[in-house]
């Protein structure tokens, strides 16, 4: 398109309230919605995590679990308390392309922004006038016991089904140590200590759901990877069982979990709830160290709180447009089939849609020796883990306005290193060394300014 030219009053004035601008509000200008995604912290920068998308309605919930084994699938088995018996039509096999598209959505994000021209051609000043379109852009489930020998145990057999590549049973137990024996003799590994444990899932009559691999049909199924599992129930309970899976665990874990809510927030009740930093401007070099970055961010707020706190990390209606998108809107489809059944298309796009919680926790028994316990709050507000790099013009400055941007720059820089010492806990001196200096050689008085470079972000043809 030809470019837009205004008249010269109209000029003058846009460029007066441009140097003002520049001169009031520089430092915070990358809080507007015209920057892009650059970069995430998704589930893949830390070991030894798990996964789990909850979808909760009611009293009703989905739960897809998916897990970091390693090792030969004839010996993987989880037991998981839940709080009522699950029977075949229950449970599902998932896909993990559904986990790790709620997971992209909702990381952690960098994004950039790029400082206009501080002394903008009249003749088309249009181009600095706003963004580009492109910031917006069945075998059994093993041996059984005798019946016997199962009474004696206290362990009764409520169910036992085949569900894709996993074999399971639903069992309930009168007390730990025969639930301990029956599960060793029917080849499940259960570590030691884990006794006390599921005495108090017993004592709060929970029931075990558990399961192993069927060789046989996950050859015949021609899966690679096991697959998450799902499971729906109904049940006041809101929570999640951490406790029993860090018996045997090596070291502190992991854990990311997304909910799936009709209205707003979700929290925990029994551990503090804790917004991770967000919105701090830091070096430009971050750009290619963002997940360095955040690693040192997260686990230096995991020691400020003595690994007390589960962190929100996202929290955003998934009808309400993310600012800026780290990966594309989780089909309405996959948030059905992740159990937010409520949700509904109109014309393509979502309707009725879900809330989208994202809680981080690193954990270990000594310092969460509870289940996660949660509820859904009326908070409908949104949230994000976001840092931002502004990169500086880069061009001529002669104008007053743009002597008066050059001043701001010193100031900027030294806060953004300052932000990322208190973010990340590294050495200032580090940093500096990492942070190129300003170029100091811009023509004074050019005869014919340069005309500035269309880059496709400021600008548009």
């Amino acid at each position: 398109m030809n470019p837009l030219r205004l008249p010269s009053r109209t000029v003058e004035l846009a460029r007066n309230v441009a140097a003002v601008l520049l001169a009031l509000a520089l430092p915070s200008a990358a809080l507007g919605f015209c920057g892009f995604y650059v970069a995430q912290a998704d589930a893949r920068l830390f070991n030894q995590s798990s996964q789990v998308v909850i979808a909760r309605n009611g009293d009703t919930t989905v739960m897809t679990m998916a897990n970091d084994y390693k090792g030969a699938l004839d010996t993987f088995a989880i037991v998981i308390p839940v709080p009522v018996a699950v029977t075949r039509d229950q449970v599902k096999v998932a896909e993990k392309a559904w986990i790790d598209g709620v997971d992209a959505y909702s990381a952690p994000r960098l994004v950039e922004y790029h400082d206009p021209d501080p002394c903008p051609d009249p003749v088309e000043y249009e181009e600095y006038a706003r963004p580009s379109s492109r910031a917006m852009d069945s075998a059994s489930a093993g041996a059984p016991m005798r019946e016997r020998a199962e009474k004696s145990l206290g362990v009764r057999v409520l169910d036992s089904y085949t569900v894709g590549e996993y074999d399971i049973q639903i069992l309930s137990a009168e007390y730990s140590a025969g639930l301990e024996t029956w599960l060793r003799q029917n080849n499940y590994r259960i570590p030691d200590g884990a006794g006390p444990i599921l005495q108090s899932y017993i004592r709060q009559n929970m029931r075990f759901f558990v399961a192993k691999v069927n060789i046989g049909e996950q050859r015949r199924l021609e899966q690679e990877f096991l697959r998450p599992l799902q499971v729906r129930y109904t049940s006041p309970k809101f929570m999640l069982p951490i406790r029993l899976g860090m018996v045997n665990a090596d070291g502190v874990q992991d854990l990311l979990v997304y909910t799936l809510t009709p209205r707003g927030r979700v929290e925990t009740t029994n551990y503090r709830t804790t917004r991770i930093p967000t919105g701090q401007n830091v070096p430009e070099y971050v750009q290619s160290e963002f997940g360095p970055f955040y690693k040192a961010l997260f686990a230096r707020q995991v020691a400020r709180n003595g690994m007390e706190s589960v962190f929100l990390e996202y929290a955003w209606p998934l009808s309400v447009m993310c600012d800026p998108c780290s990966s594309d809107p989780v089909p309405p489809d996959q948030l059905t089939a992740l159990g937010a059944d409520w949700v509904g298309t109109n014309g393509g796009k979502t309707s009725n849609a879900a809330y989208l919680t994202r809680l981080h926790v690193r954990y270990d028994l000594a310092h969460f020796p509870e289940d996660l316990v949660f509820q859904e709050t009326p908070d409908s507000s949104t949230f994000q883990g976001r840092y931002v790099i502004n990169h500086p013009f880069v061009g001529d400055t002669s104008c007053a306005a743009g002597r008066t941007y050059e001043k701001t720059l010193a100031a900027r820089q030294e806060a953004e290193v300052e932000a990322l010492v208190t973010l990340t806990g590294w050495s200032a001196t580090e940093i500096w060394r990492r942070v190129p200096p300003r170029p100091t050689a811009f023509p004074a008085n050019p005869a014919t300014p340069p005309k500035p470079k269309d880059d496709g972000f400021w600008g548009w043809k």
